[in-house]
């Protein structure tokens, strides 16, 4: 089956670098999400992003502009229903995309394909609700998506061959690379990286080491580009807990417990970049550590 149009549910940071490599790639892209808001926002960032890209001569100004036509936006999730794909890139929760794939199904094409951007929820219990479990597959893209080369494909019980070959030429067109991924809790980047996390978070909650020192050890000492706290805090620290709380559950053993800091900073609604506040406060010229 050959992929023209793309829908994509959820227009935050993981939504609208999903749409910026589709477009990019020759797609016809329907961006939607319940925020009028965060539509002109993302669009605004694709832009930029795009921008950026042509004065470093990564692409050219035709295809960008060629690019930025392609995308459209709308609120309608009912939109999106005739797309050839779907990607549903929305929060972190199961059954907020429950939720969307109940709504989007009336309106689905018999050819549809249904992928969920979903870093850890098992794929077998999504597509399950769904009236197409033989064409749903978890579709996993890194941050940020017009960079990373990784794109995670995970079939579910029910997937067939076909709709996997289909997502694999996808990821060959977008320039990317694939790596297959079982069905089981947060697959394989997160199956290693949040546990990694986590610890890093127990290691500043039991007073082993501050957050400059924890971040600075892991970029000197085992060569990380970023230390586990200042990644933790570009993801997300809901999206950390929200892995790790899958992992807790799926899984049953204590060694992915959730570390009680992680849970406090996210109550305390400290979320990390997005916030401006996490492991770090971003407030000012210099993000500078909170612990």
């Amino acid at each position: 089956m050959e992929i023209k149009s793309v829908g994509i549910v959820g227009a935050g940071q993981m939504g609208n670098g999903i749409a910026h490599v589709f477009a990019l790639a020759g797609y016809d892209v329907t961006l939607t999400d319940i925020s009028r808001e965060s539509l002109d926002k993302a669009v605004t960032l694709i832009d930029r992003n795009l921008e950026r890209q042509v004065s470093r001569g990564k692409t050219s100004a035709e295809d960008k502009a060629a690019a930025m036509a392609r995308i459209k936006t709308t609120m309608d999730l009912t939109e999106i229903g005739p797309s050839d794909l779907i990607i549903e890139a929305a929060t972190e929760r199961e059954t907020v995309k429950q939720a969307i794939f109940d709504d989007l199904l009336p309106h689905l094409k018999p050819h549809t394909i249904l992928t969920s951007n979903t870093s850890s929820i098992s794929i077998t219990r999504l597509a399950s609700r769904t009236d197409r479990p033989e064409k749903f597959m978890g579709f996993h893209f890194m941050n940020p998506v017009p960079i990373m080369q990784l794109v995670e494909l995970i079939r579910g019980i029910a997937t067939d061959r076909e709709t996997y070959d289909t997502l694999l030429a996808v990821v060959e067109r977008l320039g990317k690379t694939a790596a297959s991924a079982e069905d089981f809790p947060a697959f394989i980047v997160n199956r290693i990286l949040m546990p990694m996390i986590n610890e890093a978070v127990y290691t500043l909650y039991e007073g082993v080491g501050s957050v400059k020192s924890i971040d600075e050890s892991l970029k000197l000492g085992a060569n990380h580009p970023m230390g586990p706290l200042e990644l933790a805090d570009f993801i997300g620290l809901d999206t950390c807990l929200a892995i790790m709380n899958v992992l807790h559950d799926g899984l049953a053993d204590t060694k992915y417990r959730p570390c009680p800091l992680l849970t406090k900073y996210v109550e305390a609604g400290w979320l990390g970049r997005k916030t401006q506040r996490g492991f770090y406060d971003y407030r000012g010229e210099t993000p500078v550590p909170t612990r």
